[in-house]
């Protein structure tokens, strides 16, 4: 790496948990000196509703504390999240012109017009345009055909107006080679969570407590489901196959959510499971430190879930973890048989078969969980400022493709 400092300004649709450690970290970094400009405060100043939980949602967790941000107005008639110009925030255009920032980065959010503002304003005041997404896969969670078959081709020319583009992890990486941007623009920067807060509270955590507000007993096996209770995540397939396994003194927690809380509900019953079955409905962050040390497993069967946070605030919380196939974004957290198993999605018979190897098989339990611990050593915000920096020097240097991703290979620091 070099030793150059960097001035960059990141833009964001609304405040957000699990990115507030890294700018906190990259805030501390001798080689930035960064911004981050926030077209919505949704989720850290007030309560607002969030469409797939169905309520309203503030974090319990300081969003906007140690490190320096900025609040562009929104003029949208109709603000909010979801809509083309539901983020209309004009103050953007004036924010780049005169920061003289040596970059601008944010995810795409070519559904906004702030993006298109903010584009267009770095690409005339000189600064790199770096574009990053966590998404692994063209494949639509809604839409038909036609749209399925826009999508690449607009992604394509998108991504080609950037000096550098990142992912969040390796399945990431081949996603932006499909769009056909090339390997030496595309660096990998993984998305994480904040470790040292998590390793906190996860030794903090009363799991006799916890479990006895859960009324499950403390020699019973747990398999814990966090998430949103929506169609994508497959929860009903979890449920199935808890059922199919039967194992005795095994019970589910669903910590979560959503429309489908009512639908789930009568599938336990129906299967006969609703007395070892346990809905916590939404948990708020400074909740699930104390769900997940109370588990003994964490399962999650999405067909739709880049990279999914839960998965590594399970692991750090000493959970082995189960995930289908097409959370691709997290497969290179599992070594199987060590930190979790990956199934087929929707094969309810292959996840039943985990379940029954795994429960019956107990006491592998804290030594898998042991080793998804110490996997998260290689994702984390150390690893995440230092990955970012190695994708800086590339963006403003003529370095080779394997530099952009050399970090994935190899051990990452503690931190």
């Amino acid at each position: 790496m070099s030793d150059r400092r960097y001035r960059v300004l990141f833009l964001a649709t609304h405040a957000a948990q699990y990115a507030s450690p890294v700018y906190r970290k990259m805030a501390r970094d001798p080689r930035l000196d960064i911004l981050v400009a926030y077209c919505s405060l949704q989720g850290a100043k007030s309560e607002e509703v969030d469409p797939e939980f169905g309520r309203e949602v503030k974090w319990d967790v300081p969003l906007l504390d140690g490190y320096p941000w900025t609040h562009v107005r929104n003029r949208s008639l109709r603000p909010g999240l979801g809509r083309f110009f539901g983020l209309f925030n004009p103050g953007v255009w004036k924010l780049i012109r005169k920061g003289r920032f040596d970059a601008v980065v944010f995810y795409t959010g070519y559904r906004y017009a702030s993006f298109w503002i903010a584009l267009a304003a770095a690409k005339l005041s000189g600064s790199k345009l770096l574009l990053g997404t966590d998404a692994t896969t063209v494949q639509l969670r809604v839409g038909g055909r036609l749209k399925l078959w826009l999508k690449p081709r607009v992604l394509s020319r998108i991504y080609r107006l950037a000096d550098a583009a990142y992912s969040a992890s390796l399945a990431g990486k081949e996603y932006l080679q499909s769009l056909g941007v090339p390997a030496s623009r595309i660096g990998i920067v993984p998305l994480v969570v904040d470790n040292d807060w998590w390793l906190a509270r996860a030794k903090e955590a009363d799991r006799s407590a916890v479990r006895a507000s859960w009324h499950v007993p403390e020699s019973a096996v747990v398999i814990l489901f966090c998430g949103k209770l929506q169609p994508w995540k497959r929860p009903q397939d979890l449920i199935d196959a808890f059922a199919r396994a039967n194992v005795a003194a095994s019970y589910l927690v669903l910590a979560g959510d959503g429309p489908m809380m009512g639908d789930l509900e009568a599938l336990a019953a129906k299967l006969g499971v609703s007395d070892r079955v346990r809905f916590l409905g939404f948990q708020n962050q400074t909740q699930m430190p104390g769900n997940y040390c109370a588990a003994d497993l964490f399962a999650l069967p999405s067909e739709y879930d880049a990279c999914p946070a839960v998965v590594c605030e399970a692991m750090l919380c000493g959970l082995p973890v189960v995930i289908s196939s097409e959370i691709r974004g997290r497969l290179e957290l599992i070594v199987p048989g060590e930190t979790g198993y990956v199934f087929p999605c929707a094969d309810v018979n292959a996840l039943t078969e985990i379940l029954l190897n795994m429960l019956a098989n107990r006491s592998r339990l804290p030594t898998m969980g042991a080793a998804a611990r110490q996997m998260m050593d290689t994702c984390s915000p150390a690893t995440n400022v230092a990955d970012f920096l190695r994708l800086m020097d590339t963006a403003f240097s003529a370095k080779t493709p394997g530099d952009l991703t050399a970090s994935a290979r190899q051990p990452a620091p503690k931190g």
